[in-house]
C-alpha cells in the first residue's frame, strides 16, 4: 500500500468521525474523545514516522513538514478548545470552533495528499510499504 493511499484513508476515517459530531452536540459529547484520539494518532504517525524520514531523505527540515507540524499544533489547540466548549456546554462556541477546525483540516489534508504524500511515495519507492506497516502498528 502506498503512503498516499494509507494516510489519505486515515484522513477520511478521522474526518468521518468529525462529521458525525460536528452538527450534533449530544453526539459530540459522547464521541468527542474518540474523534480527538483518531486525529492525534494520525498526527503522531506523521510526526514520528513519515516526517522524520521524509526530512532525512530530502534534507528539508524547514520545508513542508515544518508547515504541517505547525498546522497540527493549530488543530490540537482547536481540539482542546472544542473539548472545553463541550465541557462548559457551550453549543455556540463549539459550533464556531468546529467550523474553524473543518476549514483548517480540509486545507491541511489537501496539501498533504496532493503534494507531501505523493512526494513520499516517489522518494521511498518500495520502502514505502515497510513504512506503511510501521504506521499501521502505531496506536
Amino acid at each position: 500500500m502506498s503512503i498516499k493511499a494509507y494516510l489519505s484513508a486515515d484522513h477520511r476515517a478521522c474526518d468521518a468521525l468529525f462529521a458525525e459530531i460536528e452538527a450534533d452536540f449530544a453526539k459530540a459529547k459522547a464521541r468527542f474523545a474518540d474523534m480527538a484520539r483518531a486525529y492525534e494518532r494520525h498526527f503522531e504517525i506523521e510526526e514520528r514516522i513519515f516526517f522524520p524520514e521524509f526530512e532525512a531523505k530530502t534534507r528539508m527540515e524547514c520545508g513542508p513538514t515544518q508547515t504541517m507540524r505547525a498546522e497540527h499544533a493549530q488543530m490540537r489547540a482547536l481540539l482542546e478548545q472544542m473539548k472545553n466548549a463541550l465541557a462548559s456546554n457551550d453549543k455556540k462556541r463549539f459550533a464556531a470552533i468546529s467550523e474553524t477546525f473543518l476549514f483548517l483540516v480540509q486545507q491541511h489534508n489537501g496539501k498533504e495528499e496532493a503534494v507531501l504524500y505523493a512526494m513520499g511515495d516517489r522518494l521511498f519507492g518500495a520502502a514505502a510499504d515497510e513504512m506503511v506497516e510501521r504506521m499501521k502498528q502505531t496506536v
